[in-house]
């Protein structure tokens, strides 16, 4: 096995139980060793601390699969580790009845690069690492021995590959295509899923409990929620009783399935749902211009900060949505909003969205924090796995 040699003191993370590895704390590789292979990682002095998946064109050089050395990394390893973050999740009630999931959350289930969602009968998943793309057999194997899925479809298309070195991929590896639309029910909603062409594993499950929340909130309310997607968010506020949903998006195809979605729920008002195509951004300003005042906005824009070196344009993003969301709160109004940019921590986020009151020049307060489910735990070595944050303001 190659042995990857840290410089001097770069040993530090190791011993914190960081699981990354960048190229500036690498001296040198001893030996030889292909994208993805397993390396043993050891200190200046010779002392090996880990092993980890090699990947030779990635600024993160190294992924720590194990911090014992001694552990082999085989098809049982991944059995293992797969069965662990399947049990996690089983041993919590507030996840074991629901039909979406995710069962593998990369490198805070001890997997770098590995992404395993479950809709029904169905398994997700996306490899987003050298040493995830080697081992994509045993990953597969082992998912199908431990939750005795019918298929499993691989999405493995995010533009993070191409940092690896890898090619996007994605079809079916296990089972055939359903015969039906994949369907799940979350909270009382029925929402369908397109694992071949919607964002992520199909269906943005770490919103769940934030879902259920706005729906906790909404009742007698007028409600507008931006980026809407396929209205899992506008879903749960009818759910919960709002006089009116207004739902924006700039994805026409999107808020086509977002209707289909409302139409799997004959229980739900369609009357008091209006759904709007445009570009969010001039969208929120036309409201003002206009002088629409809704009771909640929710704010929930795609990724516009994937590192932190975007993150001054993206800072100025969330600045201007969240300053023309709180201009459109009626009195007593409420805000959810959100960031899923890994580029923008939470203390920079609070910072935007409290800039924007201010500009506005409105009392705001957090009532609560918000972050993603239970199934997506992050591990306290590994902060850089809390992509997801919001709050939940509320203005005089």
């Amino acid at each position: 096995m190659a042995q990857l040699i840290l410089q001097a003191g770069k040993e530090k993370s190791l011993l914190r139980f960081h699981p990354w590895l960048f190229a500036g704390s690498v001296d040198e590789l001893e030996g030889r060793a292909r994208p993805g292979d397993t390396v043993d990682v050891a200190t200046a002095s010779g002392k090996v601390l880990a092993r980890a998946a090699w990947s030779p064109s990635s600024q993160i050089r190294a992924r720590v699969w194990s911090f014992d050395p001694d552990e082999s990394i085989d098809h049982a390893f991944f059995k293992r580790r797969v069965a662990a973050a399947v049990a996690r999740r089983a041993s919590l009630p507030a996840l074991r009845e629901q039909q979406g999931v995710r069962l593998i959350h990369a490198e805070s289930d001890g997997l770098p690069g590995v992404i395993a969602d479950r809709y029904g009968d169905t398994v997700v998943i996306q490899l987003t690492s050298a040493g995830a793309d080697k081992w994509r057999g045993a990953i597969v194997d082992s998912l199908h021995r431990v939750t005795g899925c019918a298929r499993i479809y691989e999405r493995s298309d995010s533009e993070v590959r191409g940092l690896e070195g890898l090619e996007p991929t994605s079809g079916w590896l296990l089972g055939d295509a359903p015969a039906n639309e994949i369907t799940i029910d979350e909270n009382g909603v029925r929402m369908a899923v397109d694992v071949v062409s919607g964002h992520k594993t199909g269906f943005y499950l770490d919103q769940r409990d934030n879902r259920r929340l706005l729906g906790e909130l909404a009742r007698d309310k007028r409600v507008l929620n931006c980026f809407c997607y396929t209205a899992g968010f506008s879903l749960q506020a009818l759910a919960g009783g709002a006089t009116e949903v207004v739902s924006v998006d700039s994805s026409g195809p999107a808020l086509v399935t977002a209707q289909r979605n409302l139409a799997l729920n004959p229980q739900l008002a369609a009357e008091r749902a209006i759904w709007h195509e445009a570009d969010v951004f001039t969208d929120l300003r036309e409201r003002r211009k206009a002088g629409e005042q809704f009771d909640i906005v929710v704010l929930d824009p795609p990724k516009f900060a994937p590192s932190a070196h975007h993150a001054e344009r993206a800072s100025r993003a969330y600045k201007d949505i969240n300053l023309n969301g709180f201009r459109l709160l009626a009195p007593g109004g409420l805000l959810m909003t959100y960031s899923c940019s890994g580029g923008i921590g939470l203390e920079l986020f609070q910072k935007i969205v409290a800039g924007a009151a201010r500009d506005t020049g409105r009392t705001a307060r957090i009532v609560q924090r918000l972050q993603g489910c239970a199934d997506h735990p992050i591990d306290l070595a590994f902060p850089e796995g809390e992509y997801l944050k919001g709050l939940l303001v509320q203005v005089d």
